[in-house]
């Protein structure tokens, strides 16, 4: 008789839990077995792969962009569990568009570093709002939440609002990058052989 209320807590508790973990609205990128969906560039091609249900960058620069979905993402919320190691260096873009070679210069990049020598840290925008210290860190899973309405961006890590960002009126894109807000797919950033950065748990809900 001891033995069915022990079972019933534990199914209980497994369903509270699954029941937490989901998030009205959002719907999953990555399925954490496949590539489906997902397309690197051409170059290092053998830089990513897939460990333990995350997307891993190690090795030479390439950039995994996200297809599966022909329509633009303009105004969302995107949240990405994300993992570094000691001295890794990485990033997500949005607002970006595929592209074969070299740094997307198209969208904006949110920024992960946590003990990389680039002084610019996890949650900034890289070269438009840089963040100096960040609550991420080495080794352990954080997630990365990305919110982007009309002019603003705002970052959190682990629900800690860490940036803040208002595009000017009248803001003109870059010459060699194009950093205005406008509309795009996602992509992952693979920078370095000595980087090793995990992402995992992808979702995206839309605000338009």
């Amino acid at each position: 008789m001891k033995i069915i209320p022990a079972l019933f807590v534990a199914v209980f508790a497994i369903v509270q839990s699954a029941a937490a973990q989901a998030e009205e609205g959002f719907v999953s990128l990555f399925d954490g077995k496949t590539f489906a969906g997902w397309k690197t560039a051409t170059e290092n091609t053998n830089t990513w792969r897939i460990e333990d249900g995350a997307l891993v960058a190690r090795g030479a620069r390439c950039h995994l962009f996200y297809v599966g979905d022909e329509k633009p993402f303009k105004n969302f919320e995107l949240k990405v569990d994300v993992m570094t190691e000691t001295n890794s260096n990485g990033g997500i873009y949005f607002h970006t568009k595929y592209q074969e070679k070299g740094w997307p210069n198209t969208g904006f990049e949110s920024q992960v570093n946590v003990s990389h020598s680039d002084y610019k840290k996890t949650g900034g925008l890289y070269d438009v709002a840089n963040l100096g210290h960040t609550p991420a860190k080495d080794n352990e899973w954080w997630t990365q939440h990305i919110t982007v309405q009309g002019n603003k961006v705002m970052v959190r890590i682990n629900g800690i609002l860490v940036l803040e960002y208002n595009e000017p009126p009248g803001a003109q894109p870059g010459k060699a990058f194009t950093r205005k807000l406008a509309e795009g797919t996602f992509a992952l950033q693979a920078h370095d052989p000595k980087s090793v950065v995990r992402y995992k748990n992808i979702r995206v809900k839309r605000l338009d």
